[in-house]
């Protein structure tokens, strides 16, 4: 199975105090930072992403295609599909809402977000003006519950918020589909299995021969195909999941690296810390210290 981050691995990883922690939601807000290498922490979330550019702009890759972000644009990320943010400008500001399986779960009108093609292949949305307006002080009021003091009533309003502001975004894309409903094309398909596959199998399989034969496609075919329509190759792409597994490993546990090395199917330790490195550039004992 995939590795992933949790939504109380989140706390940890981006160091959001414990103080403000709700069972299946966590908001965070994050600024550019010069010299911030945000590629550095790609994700692979357990549960449901919803990114709200404020301010600036940022490029992003989202389940293997490259996205452009404006202020103003929402992009919805389904759980486990990766997200990698490749850039920001200066003055970039994001508002992250990280909603659990659990959460979605527990409510029917959820169930759409995570299943639905549409939102999956066009995971940037634009609101118009009106929505616009509404969506802004919802966000406004839910980071104020989400900062306030602990009190009886606290996860009840934060929980009615978020499912006002789901409940925005998803007539959205209802209107959206009356004007534009995608239709998945053969390219989606084949990305998609294909991600599946390298989801599972990243770190055991690095044969071409493995994941052409599953696809019933033949190697050369998948390797031209993934070449031109991701821009990287197979080896690439499994160099990639696993090298996010690992990143994910050494910042959400306390798991050592010599585990970390086992867990992924390295033969050694040293081999394992020669990709890391060579892939980052920086051996992982570094990487898992850095803030």
């Amino acid at each position: 199975m995939a590795l992933s981050l949790t939504s109380d691995n989140v706390y940890k990883l981006y160091n959001i105090d414990l103080s403000k922690k709700i069972e299946g939601i966590a908001v965070l807000q994050q600024k550019h930072v010069n010299g911030q290498a945000y590629s550095e922490h790609p994700r692979l979330f357990d549960g449901l992403i919803l990114a709200f550019m404020v301010n600036g702009s940022m490029k992003a890759r989202i389940h293997f295609l490259e996205y452009a972000l404006c202020a103003g644009q929402i992009a919805i990320v389904q759980p486990h599909l990766m997200i990698e943010t490749l850039s920001m400008t200066e003055n970039a500001e994001i508002i992250t809402i990280g909603l659990s399986v659990d959460f979605i779960s527990t409510y029917p009108m959820l169930h759409d977000f995570v299943m639905n093609n549409q939102i999956r292949w066009q995971p940037v949305l634009d609101l118009q003006a009106e929505e616009m307006i509404l969506k802004n002080e919802l966000l406004s009021l839910i980071q104020k519950v989400y900062h306030k003091n602990q009190s009886p009533k606290k996860v009840e309003m934060l929980r009615h918020l978020v499912i006002s502001l789901m409940s925005l975004i998803a007539e959205s894309y209802t209107a959206l589909a009356d004007h534009n409903n995608p239709i998945k094309s053969r390219t989606h398909e084949i990305i998609d299995d294909f991600y599946l596959l390298i989801s599972k199998y990243a770190t055991q399989e690095r044969s071409v021969y493995f994941y052409a034969d599953k696809l019933h496609l033949t190697p050369q075919y998948l390797s031209t195909f993934l070449k031109q329509k991701t821009g990287k190759s197979i080896l690439q792409w499994i160099d990639y999941v696993t090298l996010m597994h690992a990143k994910t490993l050494l910042k959400s546990t306390s798991l050592s690296i010599k585990q970390i090395s086992n867990k992924l199917n390295f033969d050694e330790p040293s081999v394992f810390c020669r990709f890391f490195k060579r892939l980052s550039g920086t051996s992982p004992g570094v990487f898992r210290n850095r803030p």
